[in-house]
């Protein structure tokens, strides 16, 4: 028996050292094809440089080595290359220079598990360019970037004032409600209708997008995505976000449907029905786009990505009033002086309140959401700076290596407005400024998350001076993920009525 046992495990020790050696020829092999990658850091077998950096913190780490080997680098997570670039000029001689070939996107398995490679989010190719190009349009239709998109947002931004003064003086959490009011006007565009606190498909949806972008950021999130079919195997959070995809997904598919029994869509009502109407207009062609299966995905796309970056911005935005009192002060004294208190904010007086301006951008640039902004994937084998860059690689545009570039900026180490105003106190633009993104994939909502953000902010702060409950001295304003995103902390606070 003793011999058998002792027999067995030396083959199973063999088989393992063999298996062990094959998948360290297989990925040498693929190794000395990408001999033209850019240059970058020793790599380990199998693990790549997985353990050369904290994974929560890895934009970090992306920052350091484009400090030691220049605007394009590569790093291997376990056998995969990814190349690195940083600086503006490099994001713009690739992002926008070579657009089309750097305009794919990386197959990331956590954004496939929520739209199963449809969608625009995700896609890549023929089918991105027509999901954004319909969304684009279908969004202007709806009124992004003109008045009729600024009334809504006024109208969820009157709803939330009301909502903080309910509190009465009382310390809360302004994170769900400012989520309720940022998703609203998504939800107005994309089903044609605002929710109510307690509809309880709602919170379920909000619950989900939470749980999503927080995995998304988490380390959890950062290994799933590296090795999803290992953490598949495993209990966590992860298998609850996967149910309440599932959810989400079955609800957006019955909004379709139920649009699709409408006998007149002539004249659409929400982005649903838009996209109905082009179903039906294409029906006969077989290599058509506008299916149920795209418009489900791109219903989560905007809904997700719609409700979860500008509520995180305007918890952001509240969290440094606190800690900045004397901009908080200045920024009223202005809306103050070229508003007052008997009338709603528009993005008309954006023009006249320059301070607020320079602040609400200040808070973007600082907070430097999206560190790399969402992976990108070579179309083509492409040539850059004496490099090859072979096709279907993993790209990651470091955003943060513009954001916090020193000679870019006047201060890019701590948050101060005086980055976006001139000697004479006047905003002023800069290119440098790329949270939305740059180049093909820039935020396709641009238009709308800024409306939200200057109408949601002015109006907070018109009628309510924030407090925290801790002395701004002791306020943490660090984010509590920095991986795939920044987010924001949760906190309590006193919204004081100025009146």
């Amino acid at each position: 028996m003793d011999i058998l046992l002792v027999l067995k495990t030396n083959v199973v020790s063999i088989v393992m050292a063999v298996l062990a050696l094959l998948l360290l020829w297989k990925i040498r092999g693929k190794q000395s094809s990408f001999e033209r990658l850019p240059p970058g850091p020793a790599t380990y077998p199998l693990l790549g440089n997985l353990f050369q950096f904290n994974i929560k913190e890895a934009y970090k780490y992306y920052l350091e080595l484009s400090n030691r080997y220049g605007s394009v680098v590569t790093i291997w997570l376990a056998n995969t290359p990814v190349v690195i670039i940083s600086g503006y000029q490099a994001l713009k001689d690739t992002m926008i220079g070579l657009g089309e070939e750097f305009s794919g996107r990386a197959i990331y398995p956590l954004l496939m598990k929520s739209t199963y490679g449809y969608g625009v989010l995700s896609t890549s190719g023929h089918r991105w360019k027509e999901m954004r190009r319909f969304t684009l349009t279908t969004l202007k239709n709806f009124g992004m970037g003109r008045r009729s998109i600024e009334e809504r947002v006024r109208e969820e931004a009157e709803i939330l004032v009301e909502m903080f003064k309910n509190c009465e003086g009382s310390a809360f959490s302004p994170a769900k409600m400012l989520m309720i009011a940022v998703s609203n006007v998504i939800c107005s565009i994309v089903f044609g209708h605002r929710f109510e606190l307690e509809d309880p498909q709602f919170k379920s949806l909000l619950q989900t997008v939470n749980t999503y972008f927080s995995i998304l950021s988490s380390p959890l999130g950062q290994i799933y995505n590296i090795f999803p079919r290992l953490v598949g195997l495993f209990p966590g959070k992860h298998k609850q976000l996967f149910k309440g995809l599932d959810e989400a997904r079955e609800y957006c598919k019955r909004e379709a449907q139920a649009r699709m029994n409408m006998q007149d869509s002539s004249c659409p009502q929400d982005f649903i029905e838009a996209f109905v109407l082009k179903m039906k207009e294409e029906k006969d062609k077989p290599n058509t786009e506008y299916h149920l299966s795209n418009l489900v995905s791109v219903i989560w796309n905007m809904f997700s990505a719609g409700t979860e970056t500008t509520s995180s911005t305007l918890r952001h935005a509240l969290l440094l009033m606190m800690k900045n009192p004397d901009i908080q002060e200045r920024v009223q004294r202005e809306l103050d002086e070229v508003i007052g208190q008997d009338r709603w904010p528009s993005v008309e007086d954006r023009q006249n309140l320059p301070y607020t301006d320079a602040v609400i951008h200040e808070v973007q640039r600082s907070m430097d959401l999206a560190p790399i902004s969402v992976p990108h994937k070579m179309m083509c084998d492409t040539e850059y700076n004496g490099y090859v860059v072979p096709k279907g690689v993993m790209v990651f545009p470091l955003l943060s290596s513009v954001l916090i570039d020193p000679k870019l900026w006047k201060n890019p180490n701590c948050f101060d407005p005086e980055n976006f105003l001139d000697a004479d106190g006047r905003f002023q633009k800069n290119d440098a400024f790329v949270v939305f993104g740059i180049g093909k994939r820039a935020c396709l909502g641009e238009a709308l998350a800024r409306t939200e953000l200057f109408i949601f902010f002015t109006s907070l702060l018109q009628h309510f001076t924030f407090k925290a409950t801790v002395p701004p001295e002791e306020l943490d304003t660090t984010p509590t993920n920095c991986s795939f995103g920044r987010m924001p902390l949760t906190y309590e606070c006193y919204a004081i009525p100025r009146k």
